[in-house]
């Protein structure tokens, strides 16, 4: 079981996170729905995992990304993209980002992306 953090701007795709995550028998430690209160979060909770939102208002996951490598250098972090986003995974895959999953997200394809992560 890991200790996981879910970072999106909306309800609906944490709420969705916390089922698929629960459901394969990790723990949600906290939740944020933009990049500065990721960040903090990160800071006080020291997850084994983030799922990381590209796109959010106020601080981007692409920004709060960076500061939480520059906090820990071998922090998981697992950005949630749309199929349009594809540079800036690129551009977080370059800052130290461990692996993606796009929206529309499945459950088996969110738990094997989570669970291949964690097992490096």
């Amino acid at each position: 079981m890991a200790r996981i953090m879910v970072v999106d701007d909306s309800h609906m795709i944490r709420k969705a996170l916390r089922l698929y995550l629960e459901g394969g028998n990790h723990e949600i430690v906290a939740e944020a729905s933009d990049g500065e209160d990721a960040v903090k979060a990160y800071a006080k909770f020291k997850p084994d995992l983030v799922t990381m939102d590209i796109a959010m208002p106020e601080m981007t996951g692409i920004e709060a990304l960076g500061l939480i490598m520059e906090m820990d250098s071998e922090a998981k972090v697992v950005m949630v993209s749309s199929i349009n986003e594809k540079d800036l995974v690129v551009k977080a895959i370059e800052l130290g980002a461990k692996s993606f999953v796009l929206k529309p997200m499945s459950r088996e394809k969110t738990l094997q992306v989570i669970d291949e992560v964690l097992a490096k």
